[in-house]
């Protein structure tokens, strides 16, 4: 069965340490060496973390001589943003009902206290 995009790009995101690695390479290109430094764990562990965020679109990694750098891949991210922007405007529409309805009650208060 073959997975949607949106869904390998949220069960990527879905680990801690993934999205520790993401916050890192947005502030750059880095080395396995260098992603792997604040993790208790081996190396192959992180490369295992490295080919699911790869697979997911989230991360490329280059060839220079003998340095393999991962470079954040942001497009995943942006489709992610699209999806949850309906559902940012759902609740954005439920907040301004809930506001006029406290405006209302508010008015309430006020005409009764008058009385």
């Amino acid at each position: 069965m073959t997975q949607d995009r949106l869904s390998i790009t949220l069960s990527a995101l879905a680990d801690p340490t993934r999205r520790a690695i993401l916050a890192r390479l947005a502030s750059g290109e880095a080395s396995v060496n260098e992603l792997a430094e604040p993790f208790a764990m081996s190396l192959p562990a992180v490369s295992k973390h490295l080919k699911v965020l790869e697979k997911a679109g989230l991360i490329s990694r280059g060839r220079e001589a003998q340095w393999r750098p991962c470079k954040l891949e942001a497009g995943p991210l942006k489709d992610i943003n699209a999806w949850l922007d309906n559902y940012r405007q759902f609740w954005e529409e439920s907040f301004d009902r809930l506001d006029l309805y406290l405006q209302k009650l508010q008015k309430g208060d006020e005409n009764d206290r008058k009385s």
